[in-house]
C-alpha cells in the first residue's frame, strides 16, 4: 500500500513511477513513440510493469495472477508487435522523475537506450522534453480528477514532442533517427477502460491558403474519451490537449466542456467538441494495426489493436467562427477498443 507521503509524490511527478510499496492490481507503462525524420521508421516502445490481482480478488474466476515487467515493441507502419517479459526484479523506476531500467533497457529525460531483438542502440533527445504543466488545482491531464485516489486508470503526458538524434540497429540494419521526433506518456493504476478511444499526434500538418501543407513543429495533439467508472455508476469522461501557437487548448470533462458530436463506425471516428477554448472538429481515420498487450485486472492480455499510420483531420475555432488551425495529423496513434456501444450511450 502506498503511504501518504508516496502519493503526494506521484501527483507532484505524474511522469515518476507510481508502484512503490504496491503488490497487486496495479500496472504502470510509458509509451514511447521514436518516429525518423523522413517518417519511415515509427516505433513505440513501452516499458512497463504488471502486477495481477490474486485469483477472486476482483470478484471473477481469472486465471492465477502473472507479476512481471515487459517492454512492447510496435512497428507502426506495418503493424508487427512483439511483447517482451522481465522478471520483476529486472525492473528499476524513480519516484521523482522518468527513469525506467528493464534489463538492459533504459528510459530517462535525456533519452533511450534499447536492447531488444527489433531494436538495439542509443537515441538522444536533442531538445527539452515539453510536458503537460503540473500545477496545484490542476495536476496534469486529469485536472482535479488525478486527486482521486481510487480512480481506475490515470493518464499523463511526459513530452508533447522533442526532437531525436542518434543511429541504432532496426532489425539488424543502422538507420539514422537524426531530426526525427518524438513523444511520451503514459498510464498507470488498476486496469485500462472497459471502453474507450485514443489518438495522438505530433506530426501536425497545418494547410495554407493555396491548400498545401506545412509541419508545425512545435504543435501536438492528444485526445481521449474513455468510459469512466464513478461510485456506484460511470460517466463519459474526454481530455483533449492540443498545443499550438505558443499555447495548450484543452477540452475536458473537468473543464466543462461540450461534446458536440461523437460518431464511431468501422472506418472513421469523427468527434467535436466545444470550450472555453473554442470548437475543435477531429476526424480519424481507422487502420489496421497491431496488437499491443494492455492490463486486466489479473493478466496483460493481447487485445488492443494499435496504430502509428492513421491521420487525423483538424479544424480548431474561436467562438466567433475564425479558423486558428486546420490540417492533418500524421504518423498518429489510434486505439478504439472494448465497450464502444456503451461508450456512446452514456
Amino acid at each position: 500500500m502506498r503511504t501518504p507521503a508516496a502519493t503526494l509524490r506521484g501527483i507532484r511527478y505524474p511522469e515518476a513511477y507510481h508502484g512503490d510499496g504496491v503488490r497487486s492490481g496495479f500496472f504502470e507503462g510509458w509509451y514511447n513513440k521514436l518516429v525518423s525524420a523522413d517518417r519511415s521508421q515509427r516505433w513505440a516502445v513501452i516499458p512497463g510493469i504488471f502486477r495481477g490481482l490474486a485469483t477472486g480478488d476482483d470478484g471473477t474466476n481469472e486465471d492465477t495472477p502473472r507479476d512481471e515487467a515487459f517492454v512492447q515493441v510496435l512497428d507502426g507502419l506495418t503493424g508487427r508487435s512483439w511483447y517482451h517479459r522481465f522478471p520483476v526484479e529486472e525492473f528499476r523506476a524513480s519516484d521523482r522523475r522518468f527513469e525506467v531500467q528493464v534489463g538492459g533497457n533504459h528510459f530517462s529525460a535525456e533519452g533511450v537506450t534499447l536492447d531488444l531483438p527489433q531494436l538495439k542502440g542509443r537515441i538522444d533527445y536533442a531538445t527539452p522534453m515539453v510536458p503537460w504543466p503540473v500545477t496545484a488545482r490542476e495536476p496534469g491531464i486529469m485536472g482535479w480528477y488525478g486527486l482521486v485516489p481510487l480512480m481506475e486508470c490515470f493518464h499523463g503526458i511526459v513530452s508533447f514532442g522533442h526532437e531525436l538524434r542518434g543511429t541504432i540497429d532496426v532489425e539488424g540494419v543502422a538507420t539514422s533517427f537524426d531530426e526525427g521526433r518524438g513523444y511520451i506518456e503514459k498510464d498507470w493504476g488498476k486496469a485500462f477502460p472497459a471502453g474507450y478511444v485514443w489518438m495522438a499526434s505530433n506530426h501536425i500538418d497545418t494547410t495554407t491558403g493555396d491548400g498545401a501543407a506545412s509541419l508545425n513543429p512545435d504543435a501536438s495533439l492528444i485526445a481521449s474519451v474513455a468510459i469512466i467508472p464513478w461510485l456506484r455508476g460511470s460517466f463519459r469522461g474526454s481530455i483533449i490537449g492540443f498545443r499550438h501557437g505558443g499555447r495548450l487548448h484543452k477540452w475536458t470533462t473537468y473543464k466543462r466542456s461540450t461534446e458536440r458530436s461523437l460518431t464511431i463506425d468501422d472506418s472513421h471516428v469523427r468527434w467535436s467538441v466545444s470550450g472555453p477554448d473554442g470548437v475543435l472538429d477531429l476526424t480519424a481515420e481507422r487502420v489496421r494495426g497491431g496488437l499491443l498487450h494492455a492490463p486486466l485486472r489479473t493478466a496483460m492480455h493481447q487485445r488492443v489493436e494499435e496504430t502509428l499510420d492513421a491521420r487525423i483531420q483538424f479544424r480548431h475555432t474561436d467562438h466567433h467562427g475564425r479558423v486558428l488551425i486546420e490540417g492533418v495529423g500524421e504518423c498518429a496513434g489510434l486505439e478504439v477498443f472494448g465497450d464502444t456501444e456503451r461508450l456512446l450511450a452514456l
